[in-house]
């Protein structure tokens, strides 16, 4: 469970996210919203990359602005980016390691775990394959295995689905609906891929100019007049 209590961000004279209160409780949530609506600054506060004027944050229980960025991912914070991370020389394998070094586990548990995420993104055969040989939809798969193999409790996903074939986000709307049940970690899901979001989230949040104009079962809100407005052209 996240529990978002009037979070406010400023950047100069734009609030980027003008008093922001929300609860998410369900396996996968979605963020939806135009763009510049906030989403992407929502989830840079949740993973300490920017600091709030004022709000708070509970994430299982626990304060989440009150720790350093590292702190929260060594608590169980781990997230991709719209652009996706991805060195050019360095193997899938080495980007996954990378996250498996802060679990300080035995070499035993790493190489299991190591094989656990490569089966479940489909990327057992792409292991050693370098960076800059990935297209587009392996580059993001590579993103969450590396996610995953932190040990997660939550993960945050910001637009995985941007720039992917309908098939490679059917595959991708798969992978992220079993997180919950095969990792234990509940996922936050920024897209604009509007199918994506109905197929996978039972919950969804709209922002628009900083502010939460919708929250409630994924389908209500796409009825909601004010979404139709701000995010669905009216």
């Amino acid at each position: 469970m996240i529990g978002i209590e009037a979070l406010t961000v400023s950047f100069g004279g734009v609030r980027a996210l003008d008093d922001l209160s929300l609860e998410m409780k369900d396996d996968v949530v979605g963020i939806i919203g135009p763009n510049g609506a906030g989403k992407t600054t929502l989830i840079n506060v949740l993973s300490g990359f920017v600091e709030p004027a004022s709000g708070a944050v509970i994430a299982h229980d626990h304060d989440l602005l009150a720790m350093k960025p590292h702190a929260r991912a060594r608590w169980g914070l781990a997230r991709s980016f719209q652009k996706a991370q991805i060195v050019p020389d360095r193997t899938v394998e080495d980007h996954i390691r990378v996250a498996l070094d802060f679990q300080h586990l035995p070499e035993r548990d790493n190489e299991r775990v190591l094989g656990r995420v490569l089966e479940f993104t489909g990327l057992t055969e792409h292991r050693r394959r370098i960076g800059a040989r990935l297209n587009s939809a392996e580059r993001r798969l590579t993103e969450i295995a590396r996610c995953l193999a932190s040990s997660p409790k939550i993960v945050l996903l910001d637009e995985p689905g941007g720039g992917l074939s309908q098939n490679e986000t059917s595959l991708l709307q798969s992978l992220i609906g079993a997180i919950k049940q095969e990792f234990g970690a509940m996922v936050v899901l920024i897209d604009h891929d509007v199918d994506l979001i109905r197929a996978i989230c039972s919950h969804t949040a709209v922002l628009d100019f900083g502010k939460l104009i919708a929250f409630g079962e994924t389908e209500a809100v796409f009825r909601n007049e004010k979404v139709k407005a701000a995010y669905l052209g009216g």
